[in-house]
């Protein structure tokens, strides 16, 4: 279970019921998000619960070091959005 910068034993573990899902996510945010799930050897749909379940809260999700290595990979990725921009995401054309 993610928490914050530490993975947690699971001697407390909830029983949950996941389902597949398909979800388009932008291609250099996508990679940010797998370095971040790497640095704490979690699966990227454990990062995404547990960033989520924190904002559900009103709780940082990443420590200060965290959100240092995030700032690397974003710019690793050349991930230059901002949380400004998260309602104004149009897809491009498909020409790469």
């Amino acid at each position: 279970m993610y928490q914050g910068d530490d993975v947690v034993l699971m001697t407390d573990a909830k029983p949950v019921d996941r389902v597949q899902t398909g979800v388009r996510l932008e291609r250099r945010m996508l990679k940010v998000m797998k370095g971040v799930a790497e640095l704490h050897d979690i699966s990227l749909g454990d990062l995404i619960e547990g960033v989520m379940l924190h904002v559900f809260e009103g709780k940082a999700p990443f420590s200060p070091e965290t959100l240092e290595r995030i700032a690397q990979l974003k710019t690793v990725y050349g991930l230059d959005l901002t949380a400004m921009d998260s309602h104004r995401l149009q897809e491009a054309s498909d020409e790469r």
